[in-house]
């Protein structure tokens, strides 16, 4: 069982990340003070300390060099990101903004437990190469170490890509819906590339103010601007020798993009209010849910850096169109809900399951994750209805209504059918002599949503069919 030391001066706060961990099988000691941790227990035999970074007597960073290789995940507030950058300069292994939630903490301390075993297993390598490793145990390391499930073929074939890619120094811009899982194919790409004992940085470029991403990613220098009280290095100087992961870089302002095609082309960057620029060793990896060619097109995103960026393009597939691993996420998702929360042995019905098969889940897995947790909780049972997940589940519903119509439709349902064999059958028998209206009242779902099943089956609307 790993052993976790947390030293946090907030009572409230140490005792609820204790209980979260301790439900989640850590044994967790704690202090509220770095002077404290060292009188009470020998820090360099735990496996992991999660520290705050503002601490009475000395700051959390403390513990870097008393931790003597243990790693330190340094908690901060958003407003202390500049001082978090400084943290992984000295030695932090990651940090986490706080607020958090429960998830974002367990991910995080996950991670980093894995990737130190992985490390004590793994023959020695120099530190800026781990590109010793077959094709083989490459892609077995890719998905196996990241838990990332994917049996359809989109997926295998992104496997494929990141053993490719993930070697090379090569800018990776990955593109996919929100919530598909983007930061996890660009921890893969870091984790296996020759930069993997270095940072990997991570910034989403929606959530900083725009008065504030040259500052934040760039650095700057004392008396810059109002507030400027002293001189402070940017996250792309932070990720010097690692990777730079720009979350959302199609909401990165013009002028921060210049910036950023200047560290593309040549290597260096220059603080916010200095005439000095200096070298950096930077791989970036971007990220984005928008067409950026298309913002290329109407001037909301600079067409040479798009270019830039778009050396390997990597797509993440939308939840909807990767077959069966939606239910295998689903469970997945459950079992680690039931282990978090004490709830051995829920289940999904079969309706729930049908349910989770046949939505579109527009926020993909995120929005799955988040059902799940919800259904876990509100489950009074050991099984987990379709109701509970809280979806739109209109199509796990139309048996009951094909068996209400199926006597004008000439359709009779049968065991080969599924669900959606069903809707497409039913719309198609139907949409010469009824309008969409009427369509979607008999299917017993919304107008909106038959526009969208329609769009997804791939079943157009015929011109001869009755007015809406």
């Amino acid at each position: 069982m790993p052993n976790i030391l947390i030293v946090e001066d907030e009572t409230i706060i140490r005792s609820a990340l204790r209980r979260l961990l301790e439900r989640n099988q850590y044994q967790v000691s704690e202090a509220g003070s770095v002077q404290e941790a060292q009188e009470r227990h020998s820090i360099p035999s735990f496996d992991l300390i999660v520290s705050d970074l503002r601490l009475p007597g000395a700051p959390g960073t403390e513990l870097i060099k008393l931790a003597e290789g243990t790693p330190v995940l340094i908690m901060t507030s958003y407003a202390s990101l500049r001082s978090a950058v400084d943290s992984m300069k000295l030695g932090a292994v990651d940090y986490i903004a706080k607020p958090f939630d429960h998830d974002e903490m367990l991910q995080a301390v996950a991670r980093i437990l894995k990737d130190r075993e992985n490390a004590r297993n793994r023959p020695a390598e120099s530190p800026r190469s781990n590109t010793g490793r077959s094709p083989e145990k490459a892609a077995a390391a890719v998905e196996g170490d990241m838990n990332i499930i994917g049996n359809c073929a989109p997926m295998q074939d992104l496997f494929s890509k990141i053993r490719k890619v993930a070697p090379t120094d090569s800018t990776v811009l990955i593109q996919g819906e929100s919530g598909t899982g983007k930061e996890l194919v660009a921890r893969a790409l870091h984790n296996f590339s020759r930069r993997a004992k270095a940072p990997m940085i991570s910034v989403n470029c929606a959530a900083i103010p725009e008065s504030l991403i040259e500052s934040e990613l760039f650095g700057h220098e004392k008396g810059a601007f109002t507030g400027a009280s002293a001189g402070r290095a940017g996250l792309v100087e932070a990720a010097d020798g690692g990777t730079l992961f720009l979350d959302e870089i199609g909401e990165l302002p013009l002028e921060a993009q210049a910036r950023l095609l200047r560290v593309l082309q040549e290597g260096e960057i220059r603080r916010v209010g200095s005439v000095q620029s200096q070298k950096v060793d930077v791989r970036l990896i971007a990220a984005t849910h928008r067409d950026l060619k298309s913002l290329a097109k109407i001037g909301q995103f600079r067409e040479d850096l798009y270019y830039r960026l778009n050396v390997i393009a990597l797509r993440l597939p939308a939840l909807r169109e990767r077959g069966d691993d939606v239910l295998e996420i689903a469970r997945a998702f459950l079992q680690r809900q039931c282990t978090q929360m004490a709830r051995e042995g829920l289940h999904f019905s079969y309706e729930a399951e049908q349910a989770i098969a046949q939505y579109s889940w527009p926020g993909n897995v995120r929005e799955l994750e988040n059902a799940i947790e919800r259904a876990v909780i509100l489950c009074e049972g050991g099984e987990i209805s379709a109701e509970l997940l809280g979806i739109d589940i209109e199509l796990a519903e139309l048996d009951d209504d094909f068996d209400n119509s199926s006597s004008g439709s000439g359709l009779e349902p049968t065991e080969d059918l599924s669900l959606e064999d069903y809707f497409q059958h039913f719309v198609l028998e139907h949409q010469d002599h009824m309008t969409e209206t009427e369509l979607a009242r008999k299917l017993g779902i919304s107008r909106k949503c038959l526009w969208e099943r329609r769009q997804r089956l791939g079943i157009p609307r015929r011109k001869s069919s009755a007015s809406s």
